[in-house]
């Protein structure tokens, strides 16, 4: 495969960075799919080893990870991009954060930062992303939302209860 330049490597992350953006916006976060993941990519998220998801294609991206896992009550959060690190052979790593509504008493976010390592085809096309957080971090930050009365009831029972009953149950296991 040609190795894409610098200059098409960040055209493509500004190109993802830019639809995130407006999905944040419109909370729908499939329309950008077709246009910036190639139709046979993998997409990864290892949730903490409790959850895995991978969607493999275009067509199962929309219907898990940016669709089913996105319409649980992620209205209000957006998903600013920190940084973009383009390196060889077609490859980029972007740091996102995973920012809740509101802020604090002291003006800062409710967050917690993500990294996506991420291999573009030949055509600066999505073709294998796997994206990783800190899901421990990610349950505090939901505990200090639901204190401040900051998180929604649909995140809370269709992805923080059971992500937590997961972890305690793998913790538990040893």
């Amino acid at each position: 495969m040609p190795s894409l330049d610098d200059a098409t490597l960040r055209a493509a992350a500004d190109k993802l960075i830019r639809a995130h953006q407006q999905a944040c916006v419109d909370n729908e976060w499939t329309f950008f799919v077709d246009e910036i993941y190639a139709r046979d990519c993998v997409y990864t998220c290892e949730y903490a080893g409790v959850m895995k998801v991978v969607a493999n294609g275009s067509e199962e991206i929309k219907a898990t990870h940016y669709g089913r896992d996105m319409q649980v009550g992620w209205e209000g959060w957006t998903f600013p991009y920190m940084g973009v690190y383009t390196g060889s052979d077609n490859r980029l790593v972007t740091h996102w954060m995973n920012r809740g509504p509101g802020q604090r008493a002291d003006g800062s976010h409710y967050e917690t930062p993500g990294v996506s390592f991420i291999t573009l085809n030949a055509e600066a096309r999505i073709a294998r992303q796997f994206d990783m957080f800190d899901l421990a971090h990610q349950m505090r930050l939901c505990d200090e939302l639901d204190a401040a009365g900051l998180l929604s009831d649909a995140l809370r029972e269709n992805w923080v209860k059971p992500m937590k009953a997961r972890l305690l149950e793998q913790l538990g296991a040893s």
